[in-house]
């Protein structure tokens, strides 16, 4: 008897030995489930669901072990560095904002950009036709000057009006002097270089830094340095620097060609900022630099020697129209103009490296 009840509790052992691998296995899976679940990104929820109670039972009917497993999914965030190691690459400048600034590789904090970006300056060639670049004066016979032809003549700095040619002097350095009198009254002694045809000039005869006088109303007349021949980009006009760096488009007709002159124009403008601006564009044309506006933007400009807040209010081909903030002065400023800040900084910073080269 002692025997037979000896095997019965061997076999209830060996019953529950497999019972209890097979728990033990069952729950190397659950664990393996519940750790490759937590790999996913989204967050934690408890599952209701719940296994069937299982029980084990001896052969005399006596429980020996109870087990209800009740089964709960646990899912955790994972961190942003490996969620973006499983992202195939993308350029930076296509992730959003909250993406770049919740980086976790990240020590600085992200602060949004407020400020005004600085337009762009650029150096293209305005046009491609020799005919509409030529910066070279043509070889073409010059034009009589002779006594009682009426002229363009200056009176004073700036200040340019008709008179008729009365007598020619040579001086005793063998220098040509015209002696004039003008229309209004007075009269004056002056070079070859201080006279204009007062005939429109044919087009040939023009090229970019050529000596001209600029007709405006009421009969007056300013002097300056041809800065662009027409092209499409400028609806075919002629842009003239006048000597007080003021820049106009005019067509044709309103230009008057110097009888004589010097054979470096910029000797005949002032020294001031202007010559320098004006040694620079001659030197880089048919690329000037020139400051990317649009209508809208602000930014500072000179006016009467200090720089003013101003608004663009339109964009005419080499040219921006401005109105200042404080007293609604409005003109029109050249996109390269050393009167912008931006360009002015520009010269600047490479005046400076040209130093340090």
């Amino acid at each position: 008897m002692e025997v037979g009840e000896m095997e019965m509790r061997m076999s209830a052992l060996q019953k529950s030995g497999k019972q209890g691998n097979e728990r033990e296995t069952q729950s190397d899976e659950d664990r393996d489930y519940d750790e490759n679940m937590s790999d996913s990104p989204c967050e934690s929820v408890e599952s209701t669901n719940e296994t069937p109670s299982k029980k084990t039972q001896l052969e005399d009917g006596s429980d020996s072990l109870s087990v209800i497993k009740k089964a709960v999914v646990v899912l955790t965030r994972l961190p942003e560095y490996k969620i973006s190691a499983l992202r195939p690459p993308t350029p930076q400048q296509f992730y959003s904002e909250d993406e770049s600034s919740s980086s976790s590789d990240s020590d600085m904090e992200w602060e949004p950009e407020v400020s005004v970006p600085a337009p762009i300056i650029i150096s293209s060639a305005f046009a491609y036709c020799s005919n509409e670049i030529t910066k070279v004066r043509p070889n073409l016979p010059e034009e009589e000057v002779k006594v009682g032809m009426m002229v363009l003549a200056r009176k004073r700095h700036m200040r340019w009006q008709r008179g008729r040619i009365v007598e020619m002097v040579t001086k005793e350095d063998g220098r040509l002097k015209y002696k004039i009198h003008f229309v209004e009254k007075g009269k004056s002694l002056v070079s070859g270089h201080h006279i204009a045809f007062d005939t429109t000039p044919k087009l040939e005869q023009l090229y970019v830094g050529a000596r001209v006088v600029v007709k405006f109303q009421d009969d007056k007349f300013q002097a300056g340095i041809l800065a662009e021949l027409p092209t499409r980009k400028n609806r075919l006009r002629f842009l003239v620097f006048l000597d007080d760096h003021i820049p106009v488009y005019v067509g044709l007709p309103l230009l008057h060609l110097v009888c004589r002159p010097l054979e470096n124009v910029l000797d005949d403008v002032p020294d001031s900022p202007h010559k320098s601006f004006m040694s620079r564009y001659l030197r880089d044309w048919p690329n000037p630099h020139l400051t990317q506006y649009k209508a809208g933007y602000i930014l500072n400009a000179e006016l009467n020697g200090v720089q003013q807040r101003c608004e663009v209010q339109e964009v005419d081909s080499s040219l921006i129209h401005v109105v200042f903030k404080d007293n609604q002065h409005k003109e029109w400023i050249h996109r390269g103009s050393i009167r912008l800040e931006h360009m002015a900084r520009f010269w600047e910073l490479r005046r400076v490296q040209d130093v340090s080269d």
